[in-house]
């Protein structure tokens, strides 16, 4: 079954968290990104500690239950799984809260549909995924991030990564780049 399994992580990948994430800083705090970096903090001018603890606070919210999908996902995710039955396990850096990773959950089910989950891992907010890639080693596994660094990660253990583009990533020039999941698509059928 692992050959049609694709390992897909959330935020940036899935759903827009940083669209919600700077929408929900500037209604509850007055706070806007300054620039599009990928640290939280130094993008609102605060520390990466001040940054951090925005994240979490925001990743253990309600918020988590009303996350959009991210451009095209809901049409190529699904159209991935109906028309030639892969099914999707998630490897997110979200929270270590029981509760919110329900929430979490609970969204992509109402976006997505529950059909199509072979899993939830859910770590801590800003773990490391080193580990629970490495169980997948061997597995040949599409694995879709928007962080370079876990993109490599995984191509150490033999999955085919590729980036979501965005404007953090901008300058990830070592692996393969996808703007959208049409192109993932694309790649994965062949079509």
């Amino acid at each position: 079954m692992k050959d049609k399994v694709i390992l897909t992580d959330v935020d940036g990948v899935l759903l827009d968290w940083e669209f919600h994430f700077y929408r929900w800083m500037w209604n509850k705090y007055g706070l806007s990104s300054c620039s599009g970096v990928y640290n939280v903090g130094e993008a609102l001018g605060l520390t990466p500690e001040e940054g951090k603890k925005y994240v979490r606070e925001f990743n253990d919210s309600d918020e988590m239950l009303t996350l959009s999908p991210l451009g095209d996902a809901i049409k190529y995710v699904r159209k991935l799984h109906e028309e030639f039955g892969y099914i999707f396990h998630v490897i997110t850096s979200q929270t270590t809260n029981k509760e919110a990773q329900q929430k979490r959950v609970a969204n992509l089910f109402n976006v997505f549909g529950e059909s199509m989950w072979d899993g939830f891992t859910i770590l801590g907010c800003g773990d490391d995924k080193t580990d629970v890639l490495a169980q997948w080693e061997g597995t040949n596994c599409y694995w879709i991030e928007d962080k370079e660094e876990n993109i490599i990660d995984g191509n150490k253990f033999g999955l085919e990564g590729l980036l979501m583009s965005n404007h953090t990533n901008l300058n990830a020039f070592s692996c393969t780049r996808v703007n959208n999941w049409k192109e993932i698509y694309e790649i994965i059928t062949g079509n």
